[in-house]
C-alpha cells in the first residue's frame, strides 16, 4: 500500500495546479472578448461618423447637393466724375487768298487838237532793293514736329528785323507748282509759334516730294505791299530734308 499511499499534500498541490492553468485561460479570453468588443465599437464608430466609407456593406444613397442661390450684392451709387476742361489743340490758321485789287479807270479828256509838242516822259528811276532778305535751308521736320516722320512736307520760318527780334503780322504768300499741281497759299508771321515768336508753317503735302525752285515765298504788308523779292525754293524727296526752313531778315 505504499505505493498508493496519497497525502493530503499531493491533493493540494494538484487544485492548485489547475486552479491556476484555468485562471489564465479565462483570463486570456477574457482579453479577446474585451479586444473584439473595441474593434467592432471602432468599426460601428467609424461607419457612424462617415457613412459612405469602403467599409460599410451597406452605404446610403448619395444625398442631393443643396441649391445654392447667389447672395444680391449691393453696388454703392456715386457722385459722377468732375467735368474736367480738355485743352483743344487750335488748327492751324490758313487764309484765303486775297481778290486781286483791280484800279479804277480815270477819265481821259477828249482833246479836239493835237498838241504842238510832245513832253518827254521822265527816265524811270531804279527800284531801291527790298527792305528783307532770305536764308533757306532743308532739314528734317521732326526738328519741329517729333511726331511727323516720313509723311509730312512744308515750308516754315521766322520774320525778323534787323536786331533779331520777331515781327508779327507779317503776310506771307507761297505759289508756283509741286509735281504738276498749282500751289498759291497764305499766312502770317506769328501764327506757329513752334519756330519761334515771329513763326510761319506752309503745309505742302504728306509725303516729301523732289521740286526744283518751282516754287516761291513772298513777304507783304498789310496794305499788300512787297516786303521781298520772289524767294525760290527746292524741294527734297529725302525724310530728313522734308522741311524748308526760310528765315527772313530785314537788311534796309
Amino acid at each position: 500500500m505504499a505505493d498508493f499511499d496519497y497525502t493530503d499534500d499531493i491533493f493540494t498541490e494538484e487544485e492548485s495546479a489547475k486552479k491556476s492553468v484555468s485562471i489564465d485561460t479565462l483570463d486570456i479570453f477574457s482579453i479577446l472578448l474585451l479586444l473584439g468588443a473595441a474593434c467592432l465599437g471602432a468599426y460601428f464608430l467609424l461607419v457612424f461618423m462617415n457613412p459612405f466609407t469602403a467599409l460599410n456593406p451597406m452605404p446610403p444613397n448619395t444625398p442631393i447637393p443643396v441649391a445654392v442661390f447667389p447672395t444680391a450684392t449691393i453696388t454703392p451709387q456715386q457722385l459722377p466724375t468732375l467735368w474736367t476742361l480738355t485743352p483743344t489743340i487750335q488748327p492751324t490758321i490758313t487764309e484765303t487768298p486775297r481778290p486781286t485789287f483791280t484800279p479804277i479807270p480815270t477819265n481821259t479828256p477828249l482833246v479836239l487838237f493835237e498838241p504842238t509838242a510832245t513832253d518827254v516822259p521822265p527816265s524811270p528811276t531804279p527800284t531801291p532793293g527790298m527792305p528783307f532778305e532770305a536764308e533757306i535751308q532743308n532739314i528734317d521736320s521732326t526738328i519741329i514736329h517729333p511726331d511727323t516722320g516720313c509723311n509730312w512736307l512744308g515750308v516754315g520760318g521766322t520774320v525778323e528785323d534787323m536786331d533779331k527780334s520777331p515781327i508779327l503780322g507779317v503776310v506771307l504768300r507761297v505759289q508756283g507748282t509741286l509735281v504738276g499741281s498749282s500751289i498759291d497759299m497764305y499766312t502770317v508771321s506769328g501764327v506757329s509759334p513752334s519756330y519761334g515768336k515771329s513763326g510761319f508753317e506752309f503745309i505742302l503735302g504728306e509725303a516729301p516730294l523732289p521740286s526744283n525752285e518751282t516754287l516761291y515765298i513772298r513777304l507783304f504788308d498789310q496794305a499788300g505791299l512787297p516786303l521781298s523779292d520772289e524767294v525760290r525754293f527746292s524741294t527734297s524727296a529725302e525724310c530728313n530734308q522734308n522741311l524748308v526752313l526760310i528765315r527772313f531778315r530785314k537788311v534796309r
